[in-house]
């Protein structure tokens, strides 16, 4: 798979198939970050198709100081702020409290969850639970289904989240426990006691 970087120069030097395959690489993700932010569906592709065209008209400006992924996702989510989506909440959602038997003396979870290889089985298990996991992320208040979706779901590193969201590096953290922390609780009945 061909590096973003490349990608974009080849956009810069007019090749349009290098936009179609940053669209194929991002669309997916950007609506469901869209959709994490904005009230609708049809809102979110609008976002979207804002932030392609934002991105076609700033490319000349981007310097690279930042991931690509990480400049496409900051445009989303202005964009989806502009749209008024940010109406629902503001700043740190109080939530559960945390169980402290979750976490190490380091703040990591004392059973974490063991990446999956790329096997048969394990798609198929994947396949089961994605309508699960998708339906436990919709309950999650809105700044923590944004950090976690960023960070496990997307990869982002918790600085490129406080970049996208505008959160301090506390206040990331707090959401990330917070929303992995309901996640988790959310998640157990479906876990079979694990």
């Amino acid at each position: 798979m061909e590096a973003d970087s490349e990608l974009l120069l080849r956009l810069r030097q007019g090749d349009e198939t290098a936009f179609v395959d940053l669209v194929d690489r991002y669309q997916g993700r950007l609506l469901r970050l869209a959709r994490s932010i904005v009230p609708t569906a049809a809102v979110a592709e609008e976002v979207v198709q804002e932030t392609w065209m934002a991105v076609v008209k700033g490319l000349h400006r981007f310097e690279g100081r930042s991931s690509f992924k990480t400049w496409l996702f900051s445009i989303l989510a202005n964009r989806a702020r502009s749209a008024g989506a940010r109406e629902l909440r503001s700043g740190v959602v109080p939530g559960p409290a945390l169980d402290p038997d979750c976490f190490d003396q380091a703040g990591a979870w004392t059973a974490p969850v063991v990446p999956w290889v790329e096997r048969t089985d394990e798609r198929l298990d994947a396949a089961r639970w994605a309508p699960v996991m998708k339906e436990a992320l919709a309950e999650l208040p809105l700044h923590q289904r944004q950090v976690v979706l960023l960070r496990d779901v997307e990869g982002l590193t918790s600085d490129e989240v406080c970049s996208v969201l505008d959160l301090s590096q506390g206040n990331q953290r707090i959401l990330l426990h917070r929303g992995r922390n309901r996640l988790r609780q959310l998640l157990q009945p479906h876990m079979g006691g694990r």
